[in-house]
C-alpha cells in the first residue's frame, strides 16, 4: 500500500512536510488535504508524473491541473494579474478558491489550456497544503482525489482505499470537508463564478448578480 504519513491539521511537523516534499521532487505522487476534500499532486512540470494522475484518475485530455502557489507574488509569476483582478485576489488568498486566470509565459504550452491559454490557480488556505508547497519552493499541480464516480474523498483511509499502491505517499491530517473550491473566471472584464463552493462571493466582493 502507498506509505501513510501522519500531521498535525493546524501546526504540521515540519520533517513530516519535509517528506513530502521530498516525494513531489523524486516524481511521486503525493495526496494530501486541502480546503475542500484530499487531492493528489506532482511536482510542476513532471509530465510523467501528470500521466500517472490522468490514469489513476481515469481522466481525459480537457481535465486541466491546478496550479498550487504559495502566495499572490507566486501568482504573479505564472498568470496574467490584472490590476482589476489585483484586490479580489489578495482579498481570497489564502482561501477555498481556483481562479481562472491568462497563463504568462512562464506557463508550458502543455500546461496551460490549448485554446484559451489560461490556468487555474490555487492559494490554499488549509495549513497543511500551505506547509507543502512552502517547503518545496515551488507550486505543483493538483487534482482533486475522487472516485470513479467523481465523489471527493475526504480522509486518509478512503484515498488509500481507492488508489492503492498506485500513488506513492498520503499525507493524513484528519478528515477535510468535500464541499469544492469556488472558481472565479478572470479572464474577462468582469470576474464571473464558474462554479460556486465552499469560498463565499461576497467574502471576495461579489455580490449575487456577478456570480455568473
Amino acid at each position: 500500500m502507498s506509505e501513510l504519513v501522519h500531521v498535525h491539521a493546524d501546526t504540521p511537523q515540519p520533517r513530516r512536510i519535509a517528506k513530502a516534499a521530498d516525494a513531489l521532487r523524486a516524481g511521486q505522487i503525493v495526496a494530501y488535504p486541502t480546503d475542500s476534500s484530499y487531492g493528489l499532486a506532482c511536482a510542476m512540470g513532471d509530465k510523467d508524473a501528470m500521466e500517472r494522475i490522468r490514469q489513476i484518475r481515469g481522466l481525459d485530455r480537457d481535465h486541466f491541473f491546478t496550479l498550487v502557489c504559495r502566495d499572490l507574488s507566486e501568482i504573479a509569476q505564472y498568470a496574467k494579474v490584472e490590476n482589476t483582478s489585483f484586490r479580489l485576489l489578495k482579498s481570497a488568498t489564502p482561501g477555498a478558491y481556483t481562479f481562472i486566470l491568462k497563463a504568462s509565459k512562464q506557463v508550458p504550452n502543455w500546461l496551460a489550456h490549448p485554446k484559451r491559454k489560461t490556468i487555474g490557480i490555487r492559494v490554499p488556505g488549509h495549513p497543511v497544503a500551505r506547509a507543502i508547497v512552502e517547503a518545496l519552493g515551488e507550486p505543483f499541480m493538483t487534482v482533486t482525489a475522487a472516485t470513479d464516480d467523481d465523489r471527493s474523498l475526504s480522509e486518509a483511509g478512503e484515498v488509500r482505499e481507492a488508489f492503492g499502491r498506485r500513488i506513492d505517499l498520503i499525507v493524513d491530517a484528519g478528515a477535510t470537508g468535500v464541499e469544492p473550491t469556488t472558481v472565479v473566471d478572470l479572464t474577462g472584464d468582469v470576474p464571473e463564478i464558474l462554479r460556486a463552493g465552499k469560498g463565499g462571493a461576497q467574502a471576495i466582493g461579489l455580490g449575487e448578480g456577478e456570480t455568473g
